[in-house]
């Protein structure tokens, strides 16, 4: 089986939704990964803290180099993901459903690139 990535992402600065709703998406989530378990597809999840956590590392002028903040200025930021086993992509997307149902934000499904044969 092939693994995707379905990722959740949301507006920087968006308020939170009313603790009673956010409380329901949270059991929502949990429901879905009960599922995924349950069937088989599991492979990791997690929720991000918020961008401003972020730490980028890269090297210029062969000196590593560390940075506050997100690598992308942008408003929309990555807020959780999962990783899965599917058959193919119309299963993943039928997960990235029920995913964005439950989380009630947009989640983009991406495919692993194939280990190269050895």
């Amino acid at each position: 089986m092939k693994q995707y990535l379905l990722s959740v992402h949301g507006a920087q600065g968006e308020p939170l939704p009313a603790p009673d709703v956010l409380q329901q998406m949270y059991d929502d989530v949990d429901k879905v990964n009960q599922e995924l378990r349950e069937k088989g597809v599991w492979v990791f999840a997690g929720g991000l803290t918020d961008a401003s956590d972020a730490t980028v590392v890269r090297v210029e002028r062969g000196e590593v180099m560390t940075t506050d903040g997100p690598f992308v200025e942008t408003k929309e930021q990555l807020g959780g993901f999962w990783v899965i086993k599917a058959e193919n992509l119309d299963d993943a997307l039928a997960w990235a459903e029920k995913a964005t149902t439950a989380c009630r934000a947009p989640v983009e499904v991406r495919p692993f690139q194939d280990e190269p044969e050895s």
